[in-house]
């Protein structure tokens, strides 16, 4: 069976795993809990714990599983799953990677750190951007892991702009350390969101204080048709003028 806990905090949906698991317990437990988070426009932040009194799923359970998963992915803000049960441990690690949300494994032991790391996550976008229009540059802050969802804001800002000019003077990304993606999905945005804009910037420029940021120019020339530049974290004034000036003259143009 499935039931809800109650001594969660504020915005945490806590859901423990007793003994057999059946799709019945999907549709009394998950199904009401998922209404509910639509109906008040919220995101879920999930508990779910399957401690020494778990014993399985039936195999209904595991299909309600995968279909509820799928028909309510963009509702969850972070799940953490907390059990000592090695191959639940294993399969969710390997799954994690492929979900919308972050996930996280922690042992029973662990249960108030996970709902610590379930209340600490971050509810706003992982970058935030500012289109300096006189100067035609995108600047994008960049502090927490990426989300789709800052990349379809992105795209949204960027195609509006497209629409009534030839292209972007530059894009400016500020970082005083890259955090990375969510996961693989938004990864996966990430390359689209270049894919589909990078002809029609004419420089990138990353302003961000770590290590990886001077090996980033050297790979995205080989992805992208704009000059790119890195500066120190602290020079986003310089980044931003760079990019906003007029591309270097190419071969053609030297004659």
């Amino acid at each position: 069976m499935l039931e809800r806990a109650q001594d969660v905090s504020s915005g945490v949906d806590a859901v423990k795993a007793i003994g057999t698991v059946s799709k019945d317990d999907y549709k009394a437990v998950i199904e009401p809990l998922i209404n509910d988070a639509r109906r008040e426009g919220r995101r879920i932040r999930l508990l779910w714990e399957c401690g020494p009194d778990f014993q399985s799923f039936t195999p209904a359970a595991g299909w309600e599983d995968l279909k509820v998963g799928f028909g309510a992915m963009r509702l969850f803000e972070g799940c953490a799953v907390v059990t000592d049960i090695r191959w639940i441990r294993e399969s969710t690690r390997l799954a994690s990677f492929l979900m919308p949300c972050p996930v996280r494994v922690f042992e029973v032991e662990d249960r108030e750190e996970a709902l610590n790391w379930l209340v600490s996550l971050p509810e706003g976008p992982g970058a935030s951007h500012k289109l300096l229009t006189e100067s035609k540059v995108l600047v994008i802050e960049v502090e927490q892991p990426l989300r789709t969802q800052d990349f379809d804001a992105l795209a949204q800002t960027v195609d509006n702009w497209l629409e009534t000019h030839d292209a972007l003077a530059g894009v400016v990304v500020h970082a005083r350390e890259f955090p990375g993606w969510e996961n693989i999905k938004s990864l996966l945005r990430h390359v689209r969101f270049v894919r589909d804009h990078h002809r029609r910037v004419r420089k990138i420029a990353l302003a961000a204080n770590t290590k990886l940021a001077a090996l980033v120019p050297h790979v995205a020339n080989h992805f992208v048709q704009a000059e790119v530049r890195q500066f120190g974290y602290a020079e986003l004034d310089d980044a931003v003028a760079w990019a906003a000036s007029p591309p270097a003259p190419g071969p053609a143009d030297a004659g």
